[in-house]
């Protein structure tokens, strides 16, 4: 398990320092390991963690499920957009491990995003393999 406490109500968090740790730790030299958000409103992505990057992504998901749109989710807790653009996103990642180390390309980073913070968030990882 992993804990996130963000700090905006959208942010992207580059966790793959922290994933890398967790892999190292288990002492696995190959296999597949899933990372797992608990949460309906935050995404994760593999990309790249260039800041201007970022910044599209964010300008786009606001373009693509702007905020206070009128859906009808909002009637209840206000938050429809984050919950859209989550589950245009996605919810998990899956890495291959090579050498005992995530097998990731030259700028590949494991991007957790935030979409309705600031709040306390927690990652399941599952490591599968030798």
């Amino acid at each position: 398990m992993m804990e996130i406490v963000t700090s905006r109500q959208i942010e992207i968090v580059d966790i793959t320092d922290g994933i890398e740790r967790y892999v190292n730790d288990c002492g696995r030299e190959k296999g597949i390991c899933l990372v797992y958000s608990l949460h309906t409103t935050t995404a994760l992505i593999i990309n790249e963690a260039d800041e201007a990057l970022l910044n599209d992504i964010l300008k786009l998901m606001e373009k693509i499920a702007p905020q206070a749109a009128g859906y009808q989710h909002d009637r209840g807790d206000g938050n429809a957009h984050a919950h859209l653009r989550a589950a245009l996103l996605g919810n998990s990642v899956i890495i291959p491990i090579e050498k005992g180390g995530l097998a990731l390309g030259t700028w590949q980073r494991i991007l957790f995003i935030e979409m309705d913070g600031p709040r306390k968030r927690r990652l399941s990882i599952r490591i599968i393999g030798d």
